[in-house]
């Protein structure tokens, strides 16, 4: 058992859409990675809901028949499972994730951002 600093763990991480894994409840990823830019695919996760926390800037969640989201600082969010999203930010934002260990980076869709579980370790 250790605490767990956010902030350290997000200076480490170096790459944009590259999320790292930092601790496990259960059978559940924490997860922090910072975003900027559009370059996450549509996707979603047939069989997990995924959970968005901002740490650190503004988020935009874009869910496939429904408006756009646009999270700040210190909101949370749910994607359902199934339900297709991405999701973009103008300037860098540091988000926390909580995700299902089976979770796949980019559900089935392949793309340049794409990380495997085992990568996301």
């Amino acid at each position: 058992m250790k605490k767990i600093s956010l902030k350290h763990y997000l200076s480490e991480v170096k790459d944009y859409f590259s999320p790292k894994v930092i601790g496990e409840v259960n059978d559940v990823y924490i997860k922090v990675a910072k975003i900027k830019g559009e370059k996450v695919p549509w996707h979603n996760h047939e069989n997990e809901d995924e959970l968005f926390y901002v740490v650190e800037g503004s988020l935009l969640l874009e869910i496939e028949n429904q408006e756009n989201i646009t999270m700040n600082k210190g909101d949370i969010f749910v994607v359902k499972k199934g339900a297709n999203h991405r999701v973009s930010s103008k300037e860098e934002c540091h988000i926390l994730l909580i995700e299902n260990k089976t979770t796949q980076h980019t559900g089935k869709v392949e793309s340049e951002i794409t990380k495997s579980i085992e990568a996301q370790l």
